[in-house]
């Protein structure tokens, strides 16, 4: 029972306007007692040459009311529409109850494929808190096309090629104290930070570093070694990280894997007459679509990683067969990807309308700067450790007698830094506040985890009387009411969210969810004297819990029974 879908498919053959379009007019009204959905005739009033209280008059007569709404009301510009309450609890509940796990999901993306660039460290790199928003997004996108059916593949396109490689080899050479297995990605951070130091004070460092990068380029067995094993020690390192989080990858294939994939594409941009050179250098003018040009082959010889990501995307449709290919990275690419966008149109890749740049705000946090060259950085490691342990003595504190607190204050406090970027619209700077991401009583990821322990709790404590076959006629007070609505359009919001590329959606969809259960929980008593009553508002308590949980996954957030 999806009432808008419903109302929009009956309201679209008098409005001559698509279903899915009038989805989107709905309101709530502000009073309960006029109604629970709200269609404005305003905009109308244009199409039909009529004052939107007449237009709400007529479609009011004309109206065939379909299954789950009880009646209909013209209020001046409005069509107000009452859901049969009764109806619409039995089906809820009968949805989510059956479904579980799955509620909210679909099968719209069986047989398709969507592939998901995200986090996308550096090698021997710090994996820092500017990574935060790219690797929660990601995340949670891939986790929400999953859920929607699609085969989805998750894409840590490693920065592990340049001439960095050759300074990091160089600093090694120089000042290295121990075998390269045996440093941590911070121990060769700072070898890192030690080259740019002693690079001002001798320039010559710089054509040490190009000649070690160029013994990786033509195969030196050492350099490769070398580089070989830093890429396979920030890997492992990253990973614990990443596992904290929940996160794991389909491909970890980086700007290396496409070196030997490159020349094929550049040999394409010449004979089709795409790319010319300009001062030595191959480029692909783009000023007639007003964008500087994107260079291919650097005047040196070289490519940049512009020619990767064209040699990437074409692998990547051959490999996969996409349907869509997300780009999770921050809007100051958003130039690069419009340029290597336009050469993949230019080339003839009709499926570059497939490609889309899901780009973000940035996030900050007071007196924090990511600089790795100058060694101000900023670890996720650190600032996930630190949530768990701030969560922690709020716990203690909180909860005294929780038996496992250590596990309740690791999925609190990592749940409380994925949401920090998650509850907003992504394309919003996020300023950092451990305070407000660590409240219980906000709009947070601690407010609803909260409130599905609290369901667990209710549950546990009500499971000699909970039995089957609720009687959905029982919950028609308000809050029931407010609350049967607010799960019913959680899989309007995971579809959304998928639509918009846009995880918010469904952060806000379970913060209304636990919002509208708190009020029911203090307003009505669930442990109600009625046997009848009781298993209703226990059923309720059970959807509750299920749709707060999937709702959470899909978010890559722990949902604890205990806190």
């Amino acid at each position: 029972m999806n009432v808008k879908e419903s109302l929009a498919n009956a309201l679209a053959p008098l409005c001559s306007v698509s279903p899915t379009e009038l989805e989107d007019w709905f309101e709530v009204p502000k009073k309960a007692d006029m109604g629970d959905l709200a269609f404005p005739c305003f905009r109308l009033a244009k199409v039909l040459r009529k004052a939107p209280p007449v237009i709400a008059a007529a479609l009011k007569e004309q109206l065939v009311l379909p299954d789950g709404i009880a009646k209909a009301e013209a209020v001046g510009g409005y069509l107000n529409f009452f859901v049969d309450a009764e109806a619409q609890a039995a089906s809820v509940l009968g949805k989510v109850l059956s479904q579980g796990d799955r509620y909210g999901s679909s099968e719209i993306g069986n047989g398709k494929t969507v592939c998901v660039e995200y986090s996308s460290i550096n090698i021997a790199k710090p994996f820092g808190f500017h990574h935060l928003p790219t690797t929660a997004i990601g995340n949670a996108l891939y986790r929400i096309y999953r859920f929607l059916g699609y085969r989805t593949v998750g894409i840590n396109h490693l920065g592990d090629w340049g001439t960095q490689f050759g300074k990091m080899i160089t600093a090694y050479k120089l000042w290295g104290t121990k075998p390269i297995d045996d440093y941590s990605i911070r121990e060769l951070v700072a070898l890192y930070v030690r080259f740019h130091e002693e690079a001002e004070k001798d320039p010559g460092l710089n054509d040490q570093a190009r000649a070690w990068f160029h013994k990786i380029e033509t195969g030196d067995a050492e350099a490769l070694d070398l580089w070989s094993k830093m890429k396979d020690g920030t890997i492992r390192e990253v990973k614990v990280t990443y596992k904290r989080m929940g996160i794991d990858f389909d491909s970890w294939a980086g700007e290396s894997f496409y070196e030997d994939k490159m020349p094929a594409i550049i040999q394409e941009l010449r004979d089709k007459g795409i790319s010319k050179l300009d001062q030595g250098a191959e480029i692909v003018d783009l000023s007639e679509w007003n964008m500087p040009p994107c260079i291919i082959v650097k005047s040196d010889g070289s490519t940049i990683y512009a020619t990767r990501d064209i040699a990437a995307a074409c692998y990547r449709k051959e490999a996969y067969d996409f349907c869509k290919s997300l780009y999770v990275v921050a809007y100051q690419q958003d130039l690069h990807f419009r340029q290597f966008f336009k050469v993949l149109e230019l080339m003839g890749r009709d499926w570059v309308k497939d490609c889309v740049h899901v780009n973000f705000g940035m996030v900050s946090m007071e007196d924090a700067s990511f600089s790795t060259r100058s060694g101000n950085i900023l670890y996720l490691d650190d600032i996930l450790q630190a949530a768990v342990d701030k969560t922690y003595a709020i716990i203690c504190e909180k909860s005294p007698d929780l038996e496992d607190k250590q596990s309740a204050a690791e999925a609190v406090g990592i749940g409380a830094i994925l949401w920090s970027v998650l509850y907003n619209n992504r394309i919003k700077d996020v300023s950092f506040s451990w305070d407000k991401i660590l409240n219980f009583d906000g709009e947070t990821a601690p407010y609803v985890q909260y409130t599905h322990a609290r369901c667990c709790s209710v549950l546990r404590k009500g499971s000699d009387s909970y039995g089957t076959d609720p009687d959905a006629s029982l919950l028609d007070d308000p809050y029931s009411k407010a609350l049967l609505t607010a799960i019913e359009a959680f899989p309007n919001a995971v579809q959304s969210a998928a639509e918009k590329y846009e995880p918010y959606v469904v952060s806000r969809a379970i913060v209304a969810i636990a919002s509208a259960f708190n009020k029911f929980y203090y307003e009505q008593r669930i442990m109600a004297d009625d046997p009848a009553v009781r298993n209703a508002r226990l059923a309720l308590t059970d959807a509750t819990r299920q749709v707060l949980k999937n709702g959470l996954n899909l978010l890559g957030i722990q949902a604890p029974e205990r806190m």
